[in-house]
């Protein structure tokens, strides 16, 4: 697919250039992957000899570009499971774990945590994972232009702790996670908080015909009051605009004569489109408006959303259908925390306690928040002395039960190698899991292959200081003709040392959240549209986001 034939990717304009975005980045950007000593000393130190000594160093949570399942993750991986492509066996490194984990997620880290706690820490593990970072969707980003580091997750981040088994929770609490605190300073809310200024809804000129900011109406607050005030100056219809009007103004029980269990079944039962158009009575054109409110959150149109899914996410029709919250919300809900680099933390928190070296300036009783700040030396992450190892960009191909236990071939670095264990845990990607290991029963490769992952994703942008925003007086906007559905300032987000506060003289950092839909839904399921989205992700690159986030930020 090329850019011409995407009108979500227009050409890029003359206004925010990529200089905008990234300050001194030959100089800083490096420096962010350096041992603290030179990263203390690079103003001391010229352009040259900083980037010839960090060239040599190691730490993924400072790159740009596409950094989700990046380029050298995934080929070899396609090779094996769309082509079908077989591979020799790997040569024998001659290592012997007593367990090898595929995969080094917060579900292999957890594994690997918990089997030392039934088998002793003197137990020999090895994590592989094909990815240049751990942490699986928990990927923290640093970014260092500017001056003072600032932090974004690419991936996970709410603690959802109040739907967490008493095993999770506990496993929370032994490595320092202490939600009440994270609460306790954390203000955050989508762009809403700290900065004085307001939430809008951006109607792009490519879709709506005009370029038009919407104050008061988003996707964090899109009630029945904000929709009203933001009827007027929505470059619509004035059909649209009066069917709005009526559908948010309206008194009437659309479901008058229904008893409480029938409307429980319809508000579960109903799209939430299905119901604007023939309860709320909106046209299309009105509907489109809400349409992809919720793509960047659950990755799913509202049109394959249940009325009661779209009035839990905050959504209008509440007044018509004569229900209580209580229909439709979770009564055991509590206020989600996160860290600044969201679940990454976590994932950091269970590294350290699996190879404490990898930390090597915490010491055993630091502050576990520390971790937000404190370096992390990726070379100690294989270290032959350590119990515990975790091998980078080494993607698993086949694992197999060989006697008295587990042979594994994996490809690093264009070579095939092996290794044995005694057991093996596969904490990977669920539809990969019958490729690799071909011996699983019929019936558990059919159920892998149920799992289908929604094209979501997330994208971080550093601006030089926040003037822009402060000019506009938006701190968050909902994007419903955008390939971004949803962007918002970070700041409120604070835990140890890492405090942010928001000031528009200094760098800002911006999070967008997004969901790639198909181009073509029609009468594709669920599953099938995920399936093309993905498919449209794959064809992407990162010009392609580059150039929507300069058409959004223009």
């Amino acid at each position: 697919m090329s850019r011409s034939d995407n009108p979500m990717l227009p050409d890029r304009g003359d206004g925010v250039t990529r200089r905008d975005f990234l300050h001194d980045l030959a100089v800083a950007g490096l420096v962010a992957a350096a041992p603290g000593s030179l990263a203390a000393a690079v103003g001391e130190a010229s352009a040259a000899t900083a980037a010839s000594a960090m060239e040599e160093a190691y730490y993924p949570p400072t790159r740009t570009g596409l950094r989700g399942t990046h380029e050298g993750a995934f080929e070899v991986a396609h090779a094996l499971a769309r082509e079908g492509k077989r591979f020799d066996e790997g040569r024998d490194t001659g290592e012997s774990y007593d367990l090898v984990i595929v995969g080094a997620g917060i579900s292999g880290l957890a594994a690997a945590y918990f089997y030392r706690q039934q088998h002793g820490t003197d137990k020999r593990i090895l994590l592989l994972d094909n990815h240049d970072d751990f942490g699986g969707h928990a990927k923290r980003n640093e970014f260092h232009q500017g001056g003072s580091m600032n932090l974004a997750w690419g991936g996970t981040v709410n603690i959802e702790w109040w739907n967490y088994s008493d095993v999770g929770n506990r496993l929370l609490s032994e490595i320092g996670v202490d939600v009440e605190r994270l609460l306790s300073n954390f203000t955050y809310d989508w762009g809403e908080s700290g900065t004085g200024l307001d939430t809008a809804t951006w109607f792009d000129e490519r879709t709506y015909g005009v370029n038009r900011v919407v104050k008061g109406m988003s996707v964090q607050n899109m009630q029945r009051n904000a929709v009203v005030d933001a009827v007027p100056e929505m470059p619509i219809s004035q059909e649209s605009k009066d069917a709005l009007l009526r559908f948010l103004n309206s008194e009437e029980d659309v479901l008058s004569g229904y008893s409480v269990d029938e409307r429980e079944s319809f508000i579960r039962s109903t799209s939430y489109t299905q119901f604007l158009q023939e309860q709320g009575g909106l046209p299309d054109e009105a509907i489109q408006i809400f349409d992809l409110a919720m793509m960047g959150i659950w990755g799913v149109r509202t049109g394959d959303s249940s009325v009661a899914e779209c009035l839990y996410s905050g959504l209008p029709g509440e007044h018509i259908l004569g229900i209580p919250p209580a229909s439709y919300e979770d009564e055991s809900h509590g206020p989600s925390a996160m860290f600044p680099d969201g679940n990454a933390s976590i994932t950091r928190l269970l590294v350290r306690s699996l190879i404490p070296d990898s930390f090597p300036d915490m010491t055993e009783d630091a502050d576990p928040f520390d971790i937000v700040t404190e370096r992390l030396d990726y070379s100690q992450l294989d270290d032959g002395s350590n119990a515990v190892r975790l091998r980078l960009n080494s993607l698993v191909l086949n694992v197999s039960n060989e006697g008295e236990g587990v042979a594994l071939t994996y490809h690093q670095d264009g070579n095939l190698k092996a290794v044995r264990a005694k057991q093996c845990v596969l904490a990977c990607y669920n539809r990969i899991i019958p490729h690799i290991c071909p011996t699983l029963p019929q019936a558990q490769k059919e159920g892998l292959a149920e799992c289908i992952k929604r094209p979501m994703g997330t994208a971080n942008v550093l601006l030089k200081n926040g003037k822009p925003l402060e000019r506009a007086g938006v701190s968050g906007a909902y994007l419903p003709g955008s390939l971004l559905q949803m962007v918002s300032v970070v700041t409120g987000v604070n835990a140890g040392k890492y405090q942010t506060e928001w000031n528009p003289d200094e760098p800002c950092m911006l999070h967008f959240f997004f969901g790639v839909p198909p181009e073509n839904p029609g009468n594709l399921s669920i599953v099938e549209q995920s399936q093309a989205g993905r498919l449209r992700l794959l064809a992407m690159d990162f010009e392609d986001f580059e150039q929507e986030i300069h058409r959004v930020l223009d």
